[in-house]
């Protein structure tokens, strides 16, 4: 059984806590390894090392971080397999999903390469008389990444390649369900000439999580995770004088309309809401169908929902593996079970699902609940679970206004012919994300990927342009070079351009 170490300035360390935590296979149920869980001391260790590293890599050319960034996106290129071979033995997800993790994590590291571009600033060629106003952006400092288990890679990539990049120093504290990948790439960000000190992990629970959150040298905090801990960490965080952002769940909705095929339709939402198990912030869980569009589209969901071989994520032909962990599996269930004690109709169950030789795995097969209200817990809850809801509307405004009574606003997307319907829909969620015949609207790395209302707290969006911003702040510079004969103009009164 491994035990999982931090890394701090550079290598491995066991640091200085003794506490642990297990790391499961989800597909057997057996435990792998134990994680080293850090403490507030071991926190400050970590933050010590990252701090003393800004202050040179603060000052590394442009020329010598794309250098390392590009050595660092070949590499992770070149492990591609071995990291979603890491992600599927503790996560679950097939390995076919854990490569597209790993792919579009790279796509970030790709856009974190055109840095020199994206950090150019502004000039202004006299101002005033003899006066240049110019402006630039600077690293902030010591930043924290604290990611999720759903996307053990892609999530903390949405970060740290922006973050150092942009020249700051990166404590990442993944998930203790999940965290080998962690390690890859920090041995992957060592082999690419990142100096030590600048890329570090610390692995942990509250108790690292709050001490990073109080730490006086940490400059900025990103989260992604539920809404419940994505609001304390703003909170918390804020308090102490950070910049947050705080990423929170979701309850993604897809309007499929009467012009819409149903069996595309189907097909996508049976990919979106049980790819990964459903364990993702942009899964489809709430199907909405309008009009006469509903009986047709169960029909197909539940023939989509039925052919989706769940199996162990790194056997042949699996295509939906096992939740994270039993706790999961049981909350899932019991959601499950209160949609239909509270009416709903139960077209799919996948509950007490059993896989030959991997029974004691974490197991919820695909389901499909129809006729969900929106009083319903199986609707108000974000499962993340392989649960699709079938909820029904007359009409499109009908459907974007059960959208925006919703309290989550991430992911939406809309199934239909008609462009000025879909032109409506698109102006008229209060969403952040959404896909017009596309049912999980992830955006490009060079876009920022981010929600609105209780799916975002703090008011950046992660990666892309937002990142930029978010892990940067700006100096404006009035500069005047005067020559001996030139008349001071030196004023009490407020100055001004002339």
């Amino acid at each position: 059984m491994s035990t999982i170490d931090h890394w701090v300035a550079g290598k491995p360390s066991a640091l200085a806590s003794t506490r642990s935590a297990p790391v499961y296979d989800p597909a057997t149920g057996r435990q792998t390894g134990d994680v080293l869980l850090a403490s507030a001391s071991d926190v400050d260790q970590a933050v010590a090392a990252a701090r003393d590293a800004f202050r040179e890599w603060s000052q590394a050319s442009l020329t010598a971080r794309t250098k390392v960034l590009f050595a660092f996106r070949e590499l992770v290129n070149a492990r591609a397999d071995d990291l979603a071979a890491l992600i599927t033995a503790e996560h679950g997800k097939v390995l076919s999903d854990a490569r597209g993790e790993v792919q579009r994590g790279l796509e970030v590291v790709e856009f974190a390469c055109g840095i020199p571009q994206l950090l150019k600033g502004d000039y202004s060629d006299q101002a005033s008389s003899g006066v240049d106003v110019f402006s630039f952006r600077e690293p902030l400092g010591v930043v924290v990444g604290i990611t999720p288990f759903n996307f053990p890679v892609m999530v903390p990539m949405w970060m740290h390649p922006v973050a150092i990049a942009c020249g700051n120093t990166f404590v990442l504290k993944p998930s203790e369900r999940d965290p080998s990948g962690s390690q890859l790439v920090a041995r992957l960000w060592q082999e690419a000439g990142l100096p030590d000190g600048v890329f570090n992990v610390v692995n942990g629970d509250v108790e690292a999580v709050d001490a990073l959150l109080d730490h006086d040298d940490v400059a900025a905090v990103s989260f992604v995770g539920s809404t419940p801990i994505a609001r304390y960490i703003h909170e918390r965080a804020s308090a102490n004088g950070k910049r947050v952002q705080a990423l929170g769940g979701a309850k993604n909705h897809a309007i499929v309309m009467p012009d819409a095929d149903p069996a595309f339709a189907a097909e996508h939402l049976a990919a979106a809401a049980f790819g990964s198990a459903g364990e993702r912030c942009m899964a489809v869980s709430a199907a909405v169908a309008v009009g006469a569009a509903g009986d047709a589209l169960i029909d197909e969901v539940v023939a989509q929902a039925g052919a989706v071989h769940v199996g162990p994520g790194n056997a042949d032909g699996s295509e939906m593996g096992p939740v994270i962990t039993a706790a999961s599996r049981d909350r899932i269930v019991g959601l499950i079970q209160s949609g239909v004690d509270q009416g709903a109709t139960l077209a799919v169950d996948g509950r007490g699902l059993v896989v030959p030789d991997h029974e004691d795995g974490f197991w919820v097969g695909p389901t499909v609940i129809d006729h969900v209200r929106p009083a319903m817990d199986v609707y108000t809850e974000e499962i993340f679970g392989p649960v699709l809801s079938v909820l029904r509307a007359d009409t499109v405004d009908e459907a974007i206004a059960l959208i925006n009574a919703n309290p989550y606003g991430n992911g939406t997307a809309i199934f239909t012919s008609s462009g000025e319907t879909a032109r409506r829909f698109q102006r008229g969620v209060q969403v952040g994300m959404i896909g017009i015949n596309v049912p999980i609207p992830v955006p490009m790395a060079y876009y920022s990927f981010g929600g609105w209302k209780d799916s975002l707290f703090g008011d950046k969006h992660v990666h892309g342009p937002e990142g930029v911003s978010f892990y940067t702040r700006a100096k404006v510079i009035t500069s005047r070079w005067p020559h001996v004969e030139m008349p001071s103009g030196a004023s009490l009164q407020f100055p001004t351009m002339t």
